[in-house]
């Protein structure tokens, strides 16, 4: 059973953890223009979802407990019990996950401006034409200018 076991449990809540952030950060980020905010996300993913191996010793002396975590988490272990060997091989994963990101987010930009789905600068509907004055009558000189509000 998924529940039965930890190690299971953990992976999902996590998986499902550093989703709401990569959303949420997608989401607080919307000033920014489209490539940036990819190139960022992907930053952000690739640093949260790149595994590193770790080992942790056991009260019993000479055995130890080795497994896969996210990199990020591997390394800030290591820094906080100072052990330089944890640090030296979870930093080139992690940053290995952070070019590959940052490259994904690329990807992602040049296929989605190859296909026009960009937001940037794009006041005009999605179908690719913008509004175009229509075709008739010129509007009297009268009706475009504005009229201010009067109180009486």
């Amino acid at each position: 059973m998924l529940f039965s076991d930890s190690l299971p449990q953990l992976w999902l809540s996590y998986g499902v953890l550093s989703l709401v952030v990569l959303i949420t950060g997608y989401l607080g980020v919307r000033l920014l223009p489209l490539l940036p905010r990819l190139v960022l996300v992907g930053v952000v993913a690739g640093g949260l979802w790149m595994v590193a191996p770790f080992s942790l010793p056991l009260l019993e002396p000479g055995e130890t407990y080795s497994g896969l975590a996210p990199a990020i988490v591997v390394m800030a272990v290591g820094v906080l019990q100072h052990d330089g060997g944890q640090v030296a091989g979870a930093m080139p994963l992690l940053l290995a996950g952070i070019a590959i990101g940052a490259a994904l987010g690329l990807v992602a930009w040049r296929l989605l401006a190859r296909r026009g789905g960009g937001d940037d600068a794009d006041d005009g509907p999605r179908g690719g034409k913008r509004n175009t004055p229509q075709a008739g009558p010129a509007p009297r000189a009268k009706e475009r200018t504005r009229r201010e509000p009067v109180v009486n």
